[in-house]
């Protein structure tokens, strides 16, 4: 009993020093996460590489929460091979990337692809919306599309995700598929 009452004291007083020293935002809301940096390394990337350095500039203009630094080793690791293009999880901010050329051959926006495949390894699942705004919503939408950037509800998950807000499903692989497949595959651990 007297343990539980001294945790409960304890606890308030360090909010209130955290909330006094400005850690904390008054006012009971959430404080802002200070951002994590997140390793990519594209040195297997090959001809893509600008493609994936554009879309970490890309990501990083639009959260705040995380940031995108080239660096090898790295937690994502870009390949690139003759499939489809496709992001393999290992946990929030961890996990392989592949630049498949299929879709690259079939005249899809190389810097969206990246950006796309990026997004999955900071929490986004596929949005299979067929709209060129949603950048989560990759091959559905057509080929014609350009837009490499994450909608404001897309960036705001990320957001939320590496604010400790949301978790995001680990140990999945999901594949820019134009045959109107399933685009995400749970993989075993």
């Amino acid at each position: 009993m007297r343990r539980r009452q001294f945790s409960r004291t304890a606890g308030t007083l360090l909010a209130l020093v955290l909330t006094a020293t400005g850690a904390v935002a008054a006012g009971g809301g959430a404080a802002s996460a200070a951002a994590r940096t997140v390793y990519y390394d594209a040195s297997r990337a090959g001809e893509f590489r600008t493609n994936f350095d554009q879309a970490a500039t890309i990501w990083n203009s639009s959260v705040s929460n995380v940031r995108l630094v080239a660096r090898t080793p790295g937690n994502i690791t870009i390949y690139v091979d003759t499939g489809w293009p496709r992001a393999q999880t290992t946990s929030l901010g961890n996990g392989r990337v592949w630049m498949g050329t299929q879709a690259v051959d079939q005249g899809y926006d190389r810097t969206r692809i990246a950006t796309h495949e990026i997004g999955h390894i900071l929490g986004l699942p596929d949005n299979r919306t067929g709209l060129c705004t949603d950048l989560m919503s990759g091959s559905s939408a057509p080929v014609s599309c350009r837009n490499a950037t994450p909608s404001s509800a897309e960036a705001s998950r990320v957001n939320a995700l590496f604010a400790g807000s949301l978790t995001a499903p680990a140990g999945v692989s999901y594949v820019w598929r134009g045959d109107g497949a399933p685009a995400s595959v749970g993989v075993g651990s």
